[in-house]
C-alpha cells in the first residue's frame, strides 16, 4: 500500500517535468469558446472536429486521469505540443484566409488517409476513427469554402505570372503538404516542371497517377491545380487552386525550381 502510494506521488512529481515541451496543460481558461466560433462551418463537421480533433489541436484538450501520470504524461503533452503547432482550432480566427483554405485541405487529407486521429490517440479512445460519412461531410465543407464567386470562374489572368508571388502562394497554400525537397503528405516538387507525374522515387503514388503518363508543363500543372479529379481521376491530391492568377503564379514559381 505505501509502496502504491509512493510510486504515485513521484509519478505525479515527475509530471511536472516537460521533456517535450509544456503545453500548460493547467492553464486551461476558465471560460471556454466553441472552437472555430465565427467559421463558416456544417455543424456535422464541427461535431467532428470537437469530438475527434480538439484533444491535440486546440486549448481545450480533455484529459483522461492517466495523462496527469509521468511518464505517460510526457508522451500526452507531446502530441498535443505538436498538434496545436501544426494547427490551432482555437485560434482559427487567426490564421489568414489562405491558411485557412490549406488547414482545410490538410483536414480532409490526413483524416481520408487515416493518418489522424494519431494511432496512439486511436487505440485509447474508442470511436475516434474518423468515419466515411463524417470524412464526406469534411469534403463537402471543403469543397463548398473553395468555390469561387461564379464570377470569377472565366476570368482570364490579369497581369504576367510573376514567380515572386507564387512563392508566397507556395509557402501558405501548398506547404501544408509539400516541401521542395522532402517527400511529406506530397511528394517534393522540387524539379517537378519537367518530370514524369508519379516518377519521385519512394513516394507511394496512386495507381491512377503512376499510370497517367503526364509531363509536367505549364498546361498539365494548370489543368492539374485547376481540378486534379477533373484531370486525374482517382488520384489522392484533396487540393486546388481556385484563382487562375494564383496557378499561374505558382507554376511560374516551380519552374525556376529545377
Amino acid at each position: 500500500m505505501i509502496g502504491s502510494i509512493v510510486a504515485l506521488a513521484s509519478s505525479l512529481l515527475l509530471a511536472r517535468a516537460h521533456p517535450f515541451g509544456d503545453a500548460r496543460l493547467d492553464e486551461t481558461p476558465q471560460q471556454l469558446q466553441p472552437i472555430m466560433q465565427h467559421a463558416s462551418i456544417p455543424n456535422a463537421v464541427r461535431t467532428t472536429l470537437e469530438s475527434k480533433c480538439i484533444d491535440c489541436h486546440s486549448i481545450q484538450p480533455r484529459l483522461p486521469f492517466y495523462a496527469r501520470l509521468a511518464p505517460i504524461s510526457w508522451l500526452v503533452e507531446r502530441d498535443i505540443v505538436e498538434g496545436r503547432k501544426a494547427m490551432n482550432l482555437s485560434q482559427w480566427n487567426s490564421y489568414s484566409t489562405d491558411e485557412q483554405d490549406a488547414f482545410r485541405e490538410k483536414i480532409l487529407l490526413e483524416t481520408r488517409s487515416h493518418k489522424m486521429p494519431l494511432p496512439q490517440y486511436r487505440l485509447i479512445h474508442r470511436g475516434s476513427i474518423v468515419t466515411t460519412p463524417e470524412i464526406d461531410a469534411i469534403a463537402r465543407w471543403v469543397d463548398d469554402s473553395s468555390t469561387p464567386d461564379p464570377g470569377t470562374l472565366n476570368q482570364e489572368v490579369s497581369i504576367a505570372a510573376d514567380a515572386a508571388r507564387g512563392k508566397d502562394v507556395f509557402q501558405h497554400r501548398c506547404t501544408g503538404c509539400h516541401s521542395l525537397d522532402q517527400n511529406r503528405e506530397g511528394p517534393h516538387l522540387r524539379g517537378v516542371y519537367g518530370r514524369e507525374a508519379g516518377s519521385v522515387t519512394g513516394f507511394d503514388y496512386s495507381t491512377a497517377l503512376k499510370q497517367s503518363h503526364i509531363h509536367w508543363d505549364e498546361h498539365s500543372l494548370e489543368r492539374w491545380l485547376t481540378d486534379p479529379d477533373a484531370f486525374v481521376a482517382g488520384n489522392n491530391m484533396d487540393f486546388h487552386v481556385v484563382k487562375p492568377q494564383e496557378r499561374a503564379d505558382v507554376i511560374a514559381f516551380l519552374k525556376t525550381m529545377p
